[in-house]
């Protein structure tokens, strides 16, 4: 695999996450998250390729909603996700959670 660099900064947490993959639901854990893509782990196996919807509940009692992410790498039960669709409210909370993690540093 080549090596990118990344265009937007990530930001470590431990959130509970749900996931769905066509009718199957997973749980797992969002360990690093930016606005375009999701370090996840948990127990619906995922495929490189494959694409999810995600659920997640940040720190700050947002909610966020991820229509559609591919897999874009597989490690075990861990999995890269880029997000694809993010609905407009979505998209607004995880904007603003990120922007302050940025300047809490």
């Amino acid at each position: 695999m080549a090596y990118r660099f990344r265009l937007h900064q990530r930001f470590s947490l431990s959130s509970a996450l749900v996931y769905e993959r066509g009718f199957r639901e997973g749980r797992g854990t969002v360990s690093d998250l930016s606005p375009t893509g999701w370090h996840i782990s948990g127990n619906l196996p995922l495929q490189r390729g494959e694409v999810c919807a995600m659920r997640v509940v940040l720190p700050t009692g947002s909610r966020v909603l991820v229509s559609a992410g591919i897999v874009r790498w597989v490690r075990g039960a861990e999995y890269g996700i880029e997000t694809l669709v993010v609905d407009d409210r979505s998209r607004v909370h995880l904007e603003g959670y990120l922007q302050t993690r940025i300047t809490d540093r």
